[in-house]
This record gives structure tokens, sequence and C-alpha cells, in this order.
């Protein structure tokens, strides 16, 4: 038994922030689920990595290249696979916790963020190719994404909502994931089938907001905010999910949509690498980690809940910021344009990548 299983016991699934065509060929993969790992997410960025960084996809471009595949269907081949291998290897996990775990991440287009018809139409797309009960198709909470949410939720498609950054984004999202089950269950759809976890971004934030706070000369707030920020996200998840509106949802055995701390390796050197992973344990919740934070974890790591403590202190925190002139809306929001840019250009550098190897 290792520290995951011990988090799991505690009500936290830990997912790996990575792919590769090798971590599913070799058998890691497997192995990790063996291990504790509960499932997988994906995004531009990770599959620019995978595929460009590696000569593991070499031969497999070359055939669709061959066989007259566009670029961007040589990608979208390549990573369908994968995704398709690893929610395989996932499947047992998922049937075996009635749908709870076992699920794999794909992302929409990056260049949809804020397209709602477009993002909508991927989606369904996606996730009929893939066919596969355990698998998420990434919308970021942009303006756009949120109706995407809603409408994808009401057809029955599980989401991953990404790119969340502030308690105004993930109040939406949570909003978008409640109105989307009420048109499923409206419709006589199987609310017990479908499943959205948020996507709350972490580290981002610090590194933002303490560029501001060494501006001013204050280090007492130093990688404080990310975690404060996370802890009321947490405060309002139990709010949503509970009074008469769930109850109603929760008798047609839907499943509430998880808070998933995501971008949790330590960026900043003076931080302790399991930073994120031991002040964010708590029941009901999601950490997708890169590999290298989970060996981390699993060598010095504390199991224990910490999700609760101190949320007093958490608003205190916040409001502090606001008192130093710091605008964290405004730091948030810009997150959230920079992440969604940071897709868009991880897979615009991934399709030149797989242009150059063509004619190389």
């Amino acid at each position: 038994m290792t520290k995951l299983h011990e988090l799991s016991d505690l009500g936290q699934a830990v997912w790996i922030d990575y792919i590769s065509r090798s971590l599913i060929t070799t058998g890691r993969l497997t192995e990790l689920v063996d291990e504790g790992i509960r499932g997988l997410t994906s995004n531009p960025t990770i599959f620019e990595k995978a595929i460009a960084g590696s000569s593991d996809y070499d031969r497999e471009m070359a055939r669709l290249a061959g066989e007259g595949k566009s670029v961007e269907e040589i990608y979208e081949a390549l990573a369908l696979k994968d995704i398709g291998d690893a929610a395989d290897i996932l499947r047992p996990l998922y049937d075996r916790t009635n749908g709870e775990d076992g699920y794999v991440s794909l992302e929409v287009s990056p260049t949809l963020a804020h397209d709602t018809a477009g993002t909508i139409t991927d989606a369904r797309r996606l996730y009929k190719i893939l066919g596969r009960p355990n698998v998420m198709i990434k919308v970021p909470a942009t303006l756009e994404g949120i109706p995407a949410i809603e409408t994808l939720i009401g057809e029955g498609i599980n989401v991953n909502a990404t790119l969340i950054f502030s308690l105004t984004h993930y109040q939406a999202v949570a909003g978008a994931y409640l109105n989307g089950l009420e048109k499923l269950a409206a419709t006589s759809g199987d609310l017990s089938r479908v499943a959205s976890v948020a996507s709350f971004f972490i580290s981002r934030i610090d590194t933002a907001v303490d560029k501001e706070l060494d501006k001013r000369n204050v280090s007492d707030l130093q990688g404080k905010t990310a975690i404060a920020s996370a802890k009321i996200a947490y405060g309002h998840f139990q709010e949503n999910f509970h009074g008469k509106r769930w109850a109603e949802l929760a008798l047609k055995k839907a499943w509430a949509q998880r808070p998933l701390w995501a971008s949790t390796g330590t960026k900043n050197p003076l931080y302790s690498d399991t930073l994120y992973l031991d002040s964010l344990i708590g029941s009901d919740t999601v950490n997708t980690v890169p590999l290298a934070t989970m060996e981390a974890f699993l060598d010095h790591g504390i199991v224990t809940s910490t999700i609760d403590n101190y949320l007093e202190d958490a608003y205190t925190q916040l409001i502090q910021l606001d008192e130093l002139g710091i605008n964290l809306d405004s730091i948030t929001q810009k997150l959230q344009d920079d992440g969604v840019a940071s897709f868009a250009e991880s897979f615009n550098t991934l399709l030149s990548s797989i242009a150059k190897k063509q004619v190389s």
C-alpha cells in the first residue's frame, strides 16, 4: 500500500498530469495504477513534449502521412490512440469504482477556447470517436466555455472544466454543471453515467501574486494565495453540492463535480516540492500531478486531511492582498487568458514539429 492508496482512503484521488506513447507501451501506466494512480490528464503542452520530443511516434506519423493525412489529422490520430489506450488501461478501475475514477482527459482544440458552438461540436465529435465511458473532454472555463460545459453535461458527456484560476471561474463552472445535470434529468438521462471535475490551477497563482508582493516588499504572504484560494473554493464546493437543489439530483444518483487541483508542481524552489499536495488533501477532491511531484510525495509527502485547516486565515490572506492594492481578480483573469494562449501556442508548435518531421 502506497501513500497514494492512503490518500484515496481519505477521499482524494491522485491523477497524473502526463501521457506519452512509451508510458503506455512499456506497461508503466499499468504499474502506476497498481501504485494508486486513479486517472490521467493531458493537454496540448503535454502532447507537444510527448510527440515532438521523442521518436516514439515517427513511424506512425510516416504511415499516416503516406496515407495523405493532413498535419492536423496526424496529430489527432496520434493523440486519440494514446487517450484510447490509456482509457482501456484505466477502465477496470472505472468499473470497480462505478464511474468515480479511472478517467482520461483530452482537450478540445485550444483554438476553440472562445467559440462556444465550435467547442460543443468538437467535444461531441471527440467523445463519439473515442467511444469510452471513462473519457473526459477538457473544456476551458472561459466566458464562452461555460455554456459549452452546461450543454455537454446536459447531453451526458463527461467534462473536465479546465483553466480555472479564480473563485468566479469556479462558481461559473459549478453552476454550469448543475444546470447541465438538471437538463439531463429533464430528458430522463442517466445521471449516474456522467461525471465532471473542476480543474483549479494552483502554482501559477502564487507565481503571479508573489511578483506583486515582491514589488511591495511583502514576504509573509508569499506562497499562500493559491492554497488560500483553493481552500475557499473547496468551501464553495461543499455549499454547492448540499441543500435541496443538490439533494434532488443526488436522488437520481448524480456525482458531485469534484474540485481538481491542477498545476500542482511547485515552481518556486524555495517552497516544498510537495507543498500543493500536502496542503490540499481532502475528501471528494482530485489532485493531478506531474510524475516528479508524485515521486516526491511518495518519498516524503504527509498524508493527513488539510483542506479544511486554517480556512479563516485563507479569507484573511485574500483580504490582505486587496488592502495592498493587489487585484486578484485581474491577476487570475490574465492567468486564464495566458493559459489559453499558451496551449494554443503549444498546439501550433506541435503541428509545426509534425510537419517538419514529414519533410526531414
